[in-house]
């Protein structure tokens, strides 16, 4: 139950070619209700898919469904009797100072952690920047809550995070769409119109391993981001929850490392590299620091106190690193099989998108597929999948699925893959 309401939490539902990932094709062309095209301006997130939504939450809860469509990586493959170690430890010698020691901006020595993971990216920024949260969504909304006030307009993609479709309805918000392209990520140029064309007060962007594209921006790209909106002084909310679990030996540097004026809130967390279900994320403010930290103490409690004393406990232990090294090598290799089986099994004219890093393959359907039904057939089969509707604040992306590879490969789900396929391809033959 305490995973389930993890995952509802963290949804917003409660409160590739050459350096730019794998690309699987079996025939290339347009593309239906493709993310391409320019920004659009929406009222509110209508959250027309949120039944499916919900099915797919509510499914967390079931042993018996074979998980595609999680949002999270399997349990098994962090450490996790490590992690409780630590926290038993941190627990038994709990006392005042301590517990005090966890309230805004947090416990020092897991800012001085975090800090001192910027400095290997290449960032140098202050302990004093960063402000500890539960777990990233807190910190995405804090950003959001701290920049806006409710009829602003803030720029999301499109297809987005759910939760900043949820984010946007809950704080009262009008949201203009920026398209996100698979390979190359957020389009600049249709972000430049609208930031033109629009008093856009803020924008949530996840500018590395996209969610639910897999897109990462250029370095290049990412600076160019940062000059725009620095031209125009709009703040960037930074959503970045995956960015250690890049492929191969270079490391994805955030849109934050080219912020020279303080304008990025960037916003983590261990629950996707480290620690599941200790919901312990943080944001670097920038020249917000002071708002952040006075929304944390009025409209939310700290964060778990032994959660953050046992993070910082394992990380001072110096195993982190050698643990994620361990980490992205299993979820490439998931990938490269969950890549394999797509070839395999699902109909002539599927495209997948796949990343170099994090846990999502972004899946084209061919033109006969509709992802909502698609959805409900493989629940029918004991298999959840993400529909791309999910993703759409008017339930876009009709053709496409996001499948979770961050689990251990293993014949069920191998036989889950060929389920799906299967399935789509029935669908030609359905009225």
């Amino acid at each position: 139950m305490f995973r389930a309401y993890y995952l509802l939490e963290s949804e917003g539902l409660i409160v590739a070619r050459p350096r730019s990932g794998y690309f699987v094709s079996d025939v290339e062309g347009n593309r239906s209700g493709s993310n391409r095209g320019p920004a659009r301006k929406t009222s509110d997130a209508p959250g027309i898919a949120d039944d499916a939504l919900l099915r797919l939450m509510d499914s967390i809860k079931y042993k018996n469904i074979v998980a595609l469509g999680s949002a999270f990586a399997n349990d098994s493959l962090f450490p996790m009797s490590g992690l409780w170690r630590c926290f038993t430890s941190v627990a038994r010698n709990m006392d005042h100072e301590k517990m005090l020691s966890g309230f805004p901006p947090g416990d020092e020595e897991l800012r001085r952690q975090i800090a001192l993971r910027y400095l290997i990216a290449g960032a140098a920024l202050p302990m004093e920047e960063i402000v500890i949260t539960t777990g990233a969504l807190e910190a995405l909304t804090l950003s959001l809550q701290a920049l806006t006030r409710p009829g602003d307009t803030i720029a999301i993609e499109r297809p987005t995070f759910h939760g900043a479709l949820q984010a946007v309805q809950r704080h009262h918000l009008k949201a203009v769409e920026i398209p996100v392209d698979p390979l190359t990520g957020l389009d600049l140029d249709a972000l430049a119109v609208a930031l033109d064309q629009h008093a856009i007060r803020a924008c949530w962007f996840m500018t590395s391993f996209h969610n639910p594209t897999g897109a990462t921006m250029s370095d290049e790209r990412k600076r160019a981001l940062i000059d725009l909106l620095a031209a125009h002084q709009v703040p960037l909310i930074e959503d970045d929850v995956y960015s250690e679990l890049y492929f191969g030996t270079t490391p994805v540097r955030p849109a934050k490392l080219y912020d020279t004026h303080g304008l990025v809130l960037h916003c983590g967390s261990f629950s996707k590299c480290l620690a599941p279900g200790f919901r312990i994320g943080w944001v670097a403010a920038g020249r917000y620091v002071h708002q952040i930290e006075q929304a944390k103490c009025v409209a939310a409690p700290p964060a778990d106190v032994p959660a953050q004393l046992a993070i910082s406990s394992y990380l001072k232990e110096g195993g982190y690193d050698r643990f994620l090294r361990s980490l992205r090598r299993n979820l490439a290799s998931n990938q490269a099989q969950m890549l394999a089986a797509i070839r395999a099994y699902f109909p002539q004219g599927t495209e997948a998108f796949a990343p170099r890093g994090g846990y999502f393959v972004w899946i084209e359907m061919p033109a006969h597929v509709d992802a909502l039904r698609l959805f409900s057939a493989t629940m029918e089969s004991g298999i959840s999948i993400a529909p791309g509707p999910i993703f759409s604040a008017t339930g876009e992306f009709r053709r496409y699925v996001r499948l979770n590879y961050g689990h251990p490969w293993t014949t069920v789900v191998e036989r889950a893959m060929q389920t799906i396929g299967a399935l789509a391809a029935q669908q030609r033959h359905v009225s």
